[in-house]
């Protein structure tokens, strides 16, 4: 399964990237996510506990998370959860007036409960993921663009 999601926010990369990759400030940023334990921490990587709700169902995993400033971009990977295995990849694209950011999800066939590519793409993707992807980047574009005005 693999799903996109992206969004133009009128700020520069670097603050659109600070507000993205400090996922534990998440919960008081963005109100769909409940929790984000950090669990373990490095330089340019973590490993997390995250918990977010699609509208009132709560879904919860562990990720490790890596970092890179300077590029910039984000990647997780999801340890464990209905996701488990899962790559995400943070992009952030410098745009003339602001920053392009693409979110891919990336979760093998193998590891799609029931092995169905069905439930993948309609249950995980689109209803869990999408979903949840969609608010998270709608909520940092408006932090950002308040910031940043």
């Amino acid at each position: 399964m693999h799903a996109k999601t992206s969004i133009y926010i009128e700020a520069p990369a670097r603050l659109v990237y600070a507000l993205a990759q400090d996922v534990s400030r998440w919960p008081a940023l963005l109100p769909h996510y409940r929790y984000v334990r950090v669990l373990a921490e490095a330089a340019d990587r973590r490993v997390v506990l995250m918990a977010a709700r699609r509208n009132c169902i709560p879904v919860r995993w562990k990720a490790l998370e890596r970092f890179d400033a300077a590029t910039p971009r984000i990647e997780f990977t999801h340890l464990s959860g209905w996701t488990a295995g899962m790559e995400v990849a943070w992009n952030f694209q410098p745009l003339a007036g602001g920053t392009q950011v693409t979110i891919s999800h990336d979760l093998p066939a193998a590891r799609l409960p029931l092995g169905s590519e069905w439930i993948g793409r309609r249950i995980i993707g689109d209803f869990f993921i999408q979903a949840i992807a969609r608010r998270t980047l709608s909520r940092i574009k408006e932090l950002a663009e308040r910031a940043h005005a």
